[in-house]
């Protein structure tokens, strides 16, 4: 995943009045932490914020204040309930190697034979890999797969390096056959029928 350079800025000023005041100069305040250091409030870029947080686990390139930069992992992210405008962001400094736990999006794929009902029990699979090394997404192939089949966590096809953390046999994705109301009419709906056409007969 190729991370994003985001010019940020330090903050002295917290609070909700501070945060608007941020966020109407087109700024969101952030918080990066790192292990064994006190917090750094941050202002990002809303724009390119924004823009790079469309990716589950965005990896950040942080340039402070012109100084060196330093890679971050988007732990947290907050967003407006009406607009979905990134309100704040939590972060957690990473260096280039570490191992690190994040939920990856699931992406099915291919197509199941016939009309079978294919059910994703699972949006997301718990990994752990480096911090420069987390996949978009992972693929679920059922291409030519039947009514009946089940895919478990263990079953995934997962990139190099990447650890499954979580239940092995934990269900992910199930086909299953049409629906009953995919088939045609309800049993409720042919009673009716039927009741109609002895009416007509009487």
């Amino acid at each position: 995943m190729a991370n994003t350079i985001i010019k940020a800025q330090a903050r002295d000023q917290f609070g909700k009045g501070a945060s608007r005041r941020l966020r109407s100069n087109k700024l969101i305040p952030a918080v990066m932490y790192s292990r064994g250091d006190q917090p750094v409030h941050l202002a990002l870029p809303s724009h390119v914020t924004t823009l790079a947080l469309r990716v589950a686990n965005a990896l950040l390139e942080i340039d402070l204040d012109g100084k060196k930069t330093q890679l971050a992992l988007a732990k947290q992210v907050q967003r407006n309930p009406v607009t979905d405008a990134v309100e704040h962001v939590d972060l957690i400094n990473v260096k280039r190697g570490d191992k690190v736990q994040v939920e990856v999006p699931l992406t099915v794929i291919g197509e199941a034979v016939g009309d079978a009902v294919v059910i994703l029990d699972q949006n997301t699979i718990l990994l752990e890999v480096e911090a420069t090394q987390i996949p978009a997404f992972i693929e679920v192939d059922i291409d030519g797969q039947e009514v009946g089949c089940i895919l478990n966590a263990q079953d995934l096809v997962l990139p190099e390096g990447a650890v499954l953390r979580g239940e092995p046999e934990a269900l992910i994705l199930s086909i299953q056959p049409p629906q009953a109301a995919d088939l045609g009419e309800t049993e409720e709906e042919e009673e009716v029928e039927e009741t109609d056409e002895t009416e007509a007969e009487e």
